[in-house]
């Protein structure tokens, strides 16, 4: 009993020194601060720059866009460019598991989206939006934060080791994603058609739960938002761990 705590214990551990590798070497990287940072706020800007929208109607959108687009910069990239650096063949050769590498470079990314989105969020306190639901609010940014960060990881299963790559399969991708999860348009404005091709995005159930929790409405209950996000962070993992599995061996 106590050799298996240990283990685990110790899985964790390494867990942790690998998030914290990824932090200090790849968050300062410029693909992740155009794609991560900087890309989502003048896109966000574009958007409501001319228009008479206030504060509480824009947030949502804005911090689900800042969180999905956070979340997803940092784990595209860190397996292709670790495999051009030859960093990759000596973690692997380490004690370590695939899956322990994979939970590193996840949560190393869930940090990154999790503290850039709360700068939005004191940006609204600031200019006077209520959040009606601060703890509904707290546990769906985790969910979504989880959720966003491993399909980031699904961008770099391929066996690539070049970071382009993966950033330029990502990014077509995400950014159909962000026009089509009520983002821009609530959902409840949208067409029937509209609305059944932004159920199969994760960032249209944190946008929506965002809506209930700023102005205290949404178009979908908050659990089956939840519920949602729960299930595609299963499905996430699920998928990196196979995929991940089979494609990181053939790096080294």
């Amino acid at each position: 009993m106590r050799k298996g705590f240990d283990l685990v214990l110790g899985q964790l551990r390494n867990i942790w020194v690998i998030a914290r590798k990824d932090l200090r070497i790849y968050y300062s990287k410029g693909p992740v601060v155009i794609f991560g940072i900087l890309f989502p706020a003048f896109l966000f800007l574009s958007f409501i720059i001319g228009r008479n929208l206030t504060v509480d109607y824009v947030l949502p959108g804005l911090l689900g866009m800042i969180l999905f687009f956070t979340a997803t910069a940092i784990s595209p990239a860190v397996v292709p460019w670790e495999a051009q650096a030859r960093t990759l063949e000596r973690l692997m050769s380490c004690p370590v598991k695939i899956h322990t590498i994979i939970f590193g470079d996840l949560l190393a990314s869930f940090i990154f989206g999790i503290v850039i989105s709360i700068i939005p969020i004191l940006i609204g306190l600031v200019l006077g939006v209520s959040i009606f639901r601060p703890f509904v609010l707290s546990v769906a940014i985790i969910l979504a934060g989880l959720s966003f960060s491993a399909l980031g990881l699904l961008f770099s299963a391929a066996p690539t080791t070049l970071p382009s790559t993966t950033m330029m399969l990502s990014s077509l991708i995400k950014f159909p994603v962000v026009f089509i999860s009520g983002v821009f348009i609530p959902l409840g404005e949208l067409p029937a058609w509209g609305r059944a091709v932004a159920y199969i995005s994760p960032l249209t159930y944190f946008t929506d739960i965002t809506r209930h929790s700023i102005q205290n409405h949404g178009h979908l209950p908050v659990a089956l938002d939840m519920i949602a996000l729960v299930a595609f962070i299963v499905i996430f993992l699920i998928l990196d761990g196979k995929l991940h599995s089979k494609t990181m061996p053939k790096r080294v």
